[in-house]
């Protein structure tokens, strides 16, 4: 949403303008925000309607403009009841760079529309969030201004500097013309069409992925789609087939610093890490070199100079470096001392009743899911099995009547890593069989209920659809092992065409 809503208002002129105008009036929400629930919805509020007010200045008197004005006046009635609720803002990437810039430029608009259904606002200022301030932003900009180059991780959200984005001499689209690996970043770089010509790769990579109408954030993210697939397919026991293609990716994508999600944005300890262990799994030779440099005190940053810290990358590292030390004839000391580490700051991390919570994916039950299964695998010590147990004991705990577990309402991505957690890590403990029935025949039912929300972190939630799907596959697999889940005592639950095509959606991932 948010993405979409950055191209109706950076590109206009691109292909799809219409289309993306469209998808924005029909996603609205009954209450007038846009997006997740809770504070997940505000960023996608804000950038929807900043861009239907700057659509609105640029039309003329008609039914059209005043369908929109509405539409714009509704989001206005809920950001203003939200922020003068103190709306909390939760951790996802760039917050504190996009609220402030958008909530200036709504302002700013608001002085000069002249619609009658937006007359009560004018005047009016949109204040900031609790917690939530311009001094970063206003920071970014000046650097910008005086040419200093931005670190790597930034240009994903160039769009937020304005007019200096465009034509920046210090950006330089990357890969298959992407800028940041984002839509509107690089629609901000782009600037008008009067700046673009029709054969260069940053114009033709916007015009491919806007085509349609609405677009995605991050685009594209190639390694880590391979990296996370492979790796949770391989994990569970699953034979298939990697495209030598896939291999020769991960493979070639590892330098000194490790690798990135993809093409335009920085290398990262989280891609690099679940890289390692996917090409471990497939009997691939890695070496560990890229991890070291995201090593601190604390455990391992997902990259240097983050705000914040990362349970499941600290999980994924382990994953690589457990795998490594396991296949190793003679591990390093090195290596062994970051297991110790990593157990132990993983067992800090837990909250009191058993879960893990993290700031890449806004579920427990997939931060969860990371941190029991990396413990239960290459965990050193007592601290290790006690940590699992307890997760194993809330996951039992948080099912929910119909057999799923979900943070807003039971979905069969999160019931899935449920699912994976209970039948690896303690499938004999006591209850595990009961909830894993019931939890593998909602699955069964669960196919084309209802969208599946986004739960993964970007500007604003997102569903990296080949991932989630790979999870799914994963715990139905994992289901299918138990004796006592034989296919006659989930006839009932699981749909025959499901059963007849396993195999071909087990190849086609």
């Amino acid at each position: 949403m948010y993405e979409t809503a950055r191209l109706v208002t950076l590109s206009p002129w691109l292909g799809g303008h219409t289309e993306r105008i469209t998808y924005l009036l029909q996603s609205q929400r009954a209450d007038g925000g846009w997006g997740p629930p809770q504070g997940y919805a505000l960023v996608p509020t804000l950038s929807a309607t900043e861009a239907l007010l700057g659509t609105i200045r640029s039309m003329g008197p008609g039914a059209q403009r005043d369908h929109l004005a509405t539409a714009a006046a509704r989001g206005l009635r809920v950001l203003t009841n939200w922020l003068r609720a103190d709306l909390q803002v939760p951790d996802t990437p760039g917050a504190d760079l996009i609220v402030p810039s958008l909530v200036a430029e709504i302002n700013q608009h608001l002085d000069r529309v002249a619609v009658p259904c937006l007359e009560p606002w004018q005047g009016v200022r949109l204040g900031l969030p609790v917690g939530v301030d311009d001094v970063r932003l206003v920071k970014v900009r000046q650097a910008m201004a005086a040419g200093a180059e931005l670190p790597g991780k930034l240009l994903h959200f160039l769009e937020v500097l304005g007019s200096a984005a465009r034509r920046a001499a210090i950006v330089h689209p990357v890969g298959p013309g992407t800028v940041g690996a984002s839509p509107a970043a690089t629609a901000a770089w782009i600037g008008s069409p009067d700046s673009a010509t029709s054969s260069e790769p940053a114009l033709a990579y916007l015009a491919s992925v806007g085509r349609d109408g609405p677009v995605p954030c991050p685009f594209p993210i190639t390694v880590f789609e391979q990296a996370w697939v492979v790796s949770g397919l391989a994990r569970v026991g699953m034979r298939f087939a990697v495209p030598p293609s896939i291999v020769a990716n991960l493979g070639a994508a590892m330098d000194p610093t490790g690798t990135a999600t993809g093409p335009g944005l920085p290398a990262d300890a989280d891609t690099t890490s679940v890289a390692l262990y996917a090409l471990g799994q497939i009997g691939q030779p890695v070496n560990l070199r890229g991890l070291w440099t995201y090593e601190t005190e604390d455990g391992f940053c997902t990259w240097p100079g983050e705000d914040g810290f990362s349970v499941t990358t600290n999980a994924h590292v382990l994953d690589a470096v457990g795998q490594y030390v396991h296949n190793s004839v003679d591990p390093e000391s090195r290596n062994v001392a970051a297991i110790n580490r990593l157990t132990a700051t993983l067992r800090e991390h837990q909250l009191p009743d058993g879960q893990w919570r993290d700031r890449w994916h806004a579920s427990p039950y997939y931060a969860t899911m990371c941190c029991a299964l990396a413990l239960n695998d290459f965990g050193h010590g007592s601290i290790a099995i006690e940590a699992v147990t307890k997760a194993v004991d809330w996951i039992l705990s948080t099912q929910r009547s119909d057999g799923s577990w979900g943070r807003w309402g039971g979905t069969a991505e999160e019931t899935a890593y449920a699912l994976q957690v209970l039948l690896t890590a303690r499938p004999g403990a006591a209850g595990v069989g009961a909830a894993a029935r019931r939890g593998y025949a909602y699955l069964g039912g669960a196919e084309g209920q209802r969208p599946a929300p986004p739960l993964w972190y970007g500007k604003e939630l997102y569903h990296p659809a080949a991932i989630v799907r790979a999870g799914l596959l994963a715990a139905l697999h994992l289901a299918r092992q138990r004796p006592d889940l034989t296919r006659a005592e989930v006839t009932t639950a699981v749909p025959k065409q499901r059963q007849a095509g396993d195999k071909s959606m087990i190849s086609g991932a």
